[in-house]
């Protein structure tokens, strides 16, 4: 399991630096506005494969571990909610959905898009379960979970747990198949139909959030999913809705930035002089110090990519700055968090995180963010 999730990592890592090459210049393409008739929908048709890629390669990374969390106080009803709609779009008019709330805030300490990533993966096993109509259940729960459960259940440990509820009435699964479901790339769909990452994928994402998943099935009765997390002792502060989109400011700032893949080095480093701001270039951390020892006096921020050569990650170029100046603005970027980083790295506040691939739009708002952002604290 250890060398298949090493290999899924490394491929998507590599992947999510070509796709941001790709993405990054489809949008580019498709903001210029001077595609038109065959050209501007080759456009779009390529910036929707990327972003079907991009989405791929997110399971690879969640089922790998590799992927940052960004953890924040959720209540499991508001996930819940807000995924409704989409939910009755992956479902389709032949299943019907039902959702059964907690009373109370259910509150977990959670990345939200691995939650929503949960949710997913579990309704379209289920739907995919249910070729000719049915019904899903979706509940929320907490409890208290005592000895005695956990005696039943190996990999369940006491205290009090958010439980999300995943109920079909779906074909069932196979007692041969129940131990085998969550494993990377096992399915029983024809060749086609899925890659078998879904359930790897749940499976990883609570394994990686210190909670567990229980399954009851049986054929032509339905499945049940239990996915236990553990329960929040922070309290819930609803977030403020975001504006939908945002004017793009640029600067006259000085970046330094240090990529090691040369089309996406040239890529961002491109997007950053056409909003303004003076750059500097590195392909790796050692050149970075060198760059760094010469122009520290007017470098703003240090834009870098976490996994570099020549032994020197963007997290330790990162620590070696900022011994000299405390207060230097990062914004940390990868294909995934690898283990030369740390397995337990997680954003904290202070530390600014940048996913590839991402779009121009969003490396322009985070750039600009984070220095308009109150001095950083390591």
């Amino acid at each position: 399991m250890e060398a298949i999730g090493q290999l899924a990592g490394g491929v998507a890592h590599d992947f999510n630096n070509i796709l941001t090459v790709i993405h990054g210049h489809a949008s580019l393409l498709l903001a210029s506005g001077n595609l038109v008739g065959t050209g501007g929908r080759s456009a779009s048709q390529i910036s929707q494969a990327a972003e079907r890629a991009a989405s791929l390669t997110r399971q690879l990374l969640t089922f790998s571990r590799r992927q940052v969390m960004q953890p924040r106080c959720l209540d499991m009803n508001d996930v819940v909610s807000n995924m409704t709609r989409m939910l009755g779009r992956i479902l389709g008019e032949d299943i019907a959905l039902q959702l059964h709330y907690f009373s109370g805030p259910a509150l977990v300490q959670a990345d939200a898009s691995m939650m929503e990533q949960v949710l997913l993966n579990l309704a379209v096993n289920s739907r995919d379960a249910m070729p000719k109509g049915g019904q899903l259940a979706i509940r929320i729960n907490v409890l208290e979970v005592d000895a005695r459960h956990a005696d039943q259940h190996h990999e369940a440990h006491l205290g009090r747990y958010v439980c999300l509820v995943a109920e079909d009435t779906g074909c069932g699964i196979a007692a041969e198949n129940l131990r085998r479901i969550f494993e990377p790339f096992f399915t029983t769909k024809e060749i086609g139909k899925g890659t078998g990452l879904g359930l790897a994928t749940v499976y990883g994402i609570v394994k990686q959030h210190q909670g567990w998943i229980e399954v009851e099935s049986e054929l032509g009765k339905g499945t049940t999913f239990r996915v236990y997390l553990p329960c929040s002792v922070e309290s819930h502060r609803p977030e403020k809705e975001k504006p939908a989109e945002r004017v793009v400011r640029g600067g006259t700032e000085t970046i330094l930035v240090v990529e090691d893949e040369t089309a996406v080095r040239e890529l961002v480093c491109s997007l950053l002089v056409e909003h303004g701001y003076r750059v500097l270039q590195a392909e790796s951390g050692v050149q970075a110090l060198q760059v760094w020892n010469t122009s520290k006096d007017r470098i703003d921020l240090v834009l870098t990519d976490l996994v570099m050569p020549d032994r020197l990650n963007g997290r330790e170029l990162a620590e070696r700055l900022w011994t000299e100046r405390p207060k230097l603005k990062i914004i940390f970027t990868s294909g995934y968090s690898a283990d030369v980083v740390g397995k337990d790295f997680v954003l904290r506040r202070g530390l600014n995180y940048l996913q590839k691939p991402y779009q121009p739009h969003k490396l322009a708002l985070t750039v600009r963010d984070c220095l308009d952002a109150a001095n950083s604290v390591n």
